[in-house]
This record gives C-alpha cells, sequence and structure tokens, in this order.
C-alpha cells in the first residue's frame, strides 16, 4: 500500500492507468523473485518442523557465502581475501552467539535417536541448505535487477510488482492451510485472519515496513552491506532482550558478538586494492597522460602561430 502511494500519488487518472500498465507489463521478473521468497518460506518452515532451532540457525548462517558466492558470479564482483576472511569470521561469530540455542537443541536430541529422527534430521538440513542457497540468490537477483535493468523502474515500482506477484501465492498458501485444517480437525478453519490480534498486526506491519528498508539498503548499497547490517540487529536485539527482558547472555555469547563487530570491521575498512580498481586506475593515468600530451602539442603549435 506504501508502495502504491508513493508511486501514483500525484498523478491524475490517465497518468495512473498508464504508469500501471508499464509496471504490469514489466513484472515478470519480480513475479519469479515472489515465487522463489514463497518457496524459501515452506523450506524454513519444513526445516524447523525437523530440526530444532539452534540447528537452523548454526546452517542458515552459511547465507553470508551463498550471498557473496552469486555476487561474484552474477555481478562479476571480486572479494579480497580479507574480505572472504571476514565472511568466515562473520559466521564464526553468529554461531557463537548463538550458544544457547545449542544447549536446547543438545537436551532435545538426546531423546530423539531413532531412525525417523535421523531420518528428519536429514530431510530439515537439506530444506534449510536450500532455502540458504536461494537466500542468497534472490539477494542478488533483486540488486541485479534493481540496478543493472534495461528497464530502470524505481525501487516503488519494484516493490509494488513483488507484493502483486505474492498476493496470490499466500492466499493460496491460507486456503491450503484452512483445508488442510479442516481435514485433519473435522472443524472448518478460517482463511482469512484467523487468529490474528493486535499484536500479530504490529508484528506485520513492522515486517512490511522492514521488507522497504531492506530494498532500499540493496537499491543505495548492496546485498553484502544488507546481509552485514542484519547479523549487526542480531546482535543489537539480543542486547536489548538481555538489558530489557532479562534473556541470557553469556560469555561465549559475548565473544560471539565481538567477532561479528570485528568481521564488520574487517570488511568495511578493508584495504586491499582489487585487480578492477589498479586496472582503472592505470587506464585513467594513461588518459591523463595522454590529454597532458595533447595539452602540450597544443600549446607549442600556439607558440609557433605567435612567433613572426
Amino acid at each position: 500500500m506504501f508502495s502504491s502511494y508513493m508511486i501514483f500519488d500525484g498523478m491524475n487518472s490517465v497518468e495512473r492507468a498508464t504508469r500501471l500498465r508499464l509496471i504490469l507489463s514489466k513484472s515478470w521478473k519480480m513475479f519469479i523473485l515472489a515465487a522463489i521468497y514463497g518457496c524459501m518460506n515452506i523450506l524454513s518452515f519444513i526445516a524447523l518442523r525437523n530440526i530444532d532451532a539452534g540447528t537452523f540457525t548454526v546452517v542458515a548462517q552459511c547465507k553470508i557465502l551463498t550471498t557473496a558466492t552469486f555476487s561474484a558470479i552474477m555481478l562479476n564482483r571480486e572479494y579480497s581475501w580479507t574480505k572472504w576472511r571476514s565472511f568466515i569470521q562473520l559466521m564464526v561469530g553468529v554461531v557463537l552467539f548463538s550458544a544457547p540455542l545449542w544447549d536446547h537443541s543438545n537436551d532435545v536430541s538426546g531423546a530423539q535417536k531413532s531412525s525417523s529422527a535421523q531420518f528428519n534430521f536429514i530431510i530439515g538440513i537439506s530444506a534449510v541448505a536450500v532455502e540458504v542457497t536461494l537466500s542468497g540468490f534472490a539477494s542478488i537477483y533483486f540488486e541485479k535487477v534493481i540496478k543493472t535493468d534495461n528497464i530502470q523502474l524505481g525501487i516503488w515500482d519494484r516493490n509494488f510488482q513483488l507484493a502483486l506477484g505474492s498476493f496470490p501465492i499466500y492466499v493460496g498458501f491460507m486456503f491450503w492451510h484452512a483445508v488442510s485444517c479442516t481435514e485433519s480437525t473435522g472443524n472448518k478453519c478460517e482463511v482469512m485472519f484467523g487468529g490474528w490480534s493486535l499484536m500479530a498486526v504490529v508484528c506485520s506491519m513492522f515486517g512490511a515496513g522492514g521488507g522497504l528498508l531492506v530494498a532500499l539498503s540493496i537499491k543505495y548499497g548492496d546485498s553484502i552491506l544488507k546481509t552485514l547490517a542484519t547479523t549487526g540487529s542480531i546482535i543489537l536485539s539480543s542486547l536489548l532482550d538481555h538489558f530489557l527482558l532479562g534473556g541470557p547472555l553469556s560469555p561465549v555469547m559475548i565473544c560471539g558478538g565481538i567477532q561479528v563487530v570485528l568481521a564488520i570491521c574487517n570488511y568495511t575498512f578493508d584495504a586491499t586494492v582489487s585487480d578492477e580498481q589498479v586496472f582503472s586506475s592505470i587506464e585513467a593515468g594513461k588518459t591523463l597522460e595522454g590529454k597532458t600530451c595533447d595539452d602540450e602539442e597544443k600549446g607549442e603549435h600556439a607558440d609557433r602561430k605567435i612567433k613572426p
């Protein structure tokens, strides 16, 4: 709704119709992204039904590496060894920061060492691995569309297209859930807004606002910076949870938080010069040298004209 307001505000009916036709005609790329996001949500539910939250959190951190890998492949970006080391350091920091989830998962796994539990574990790990791969691809795909597409639509246009593509997918999920719920319980389940509360509405609005901020961060930054900021927010939210709600904060978590901060600093302040930057500097030097020579030749030619 906010994206549509930003797009169509101040337009008359003819301009709105023309703009809407343009957006709809060029929306197939974002429909692909909406389908990917829908698959990611399904895979997350499958993973969490088969593995514990601690294992899910640890494996999910691989999205840092998948995002960097797809960035290098799809956008031809080059990262120094310092940056790659900072990615691994970031993963290790988040894994250490998730130590309370490990303790809970160890308690659960001790009572579930049957063959069926092992099969569920394989299903869960496979689901989260595919979800992590799709997450890295989706981030770089979205960045590629909004930055290198021949038709440069605004960020609000792209969000509007993504919402249009997501709407039928999630409505289909709701009807499927209602049908499966009715069959399993024997009672008719609500399709729309079943179980919604005021807190659920507020959380959904915050989630929508977060999606807009993510889109803006990719538009004016890149997907790697977005991933770094998201990881840093985990540390911030955990600190707020500890000081405001009495959540856990162990020495292992503190070490993990320091690792995350150092990794972000290593990536941000990396002074390594890439081959592309060296090549650009050489080309710029050649251009400047050639321009200087031309200026000198023009000056000598002007001096000859002035002399009698």
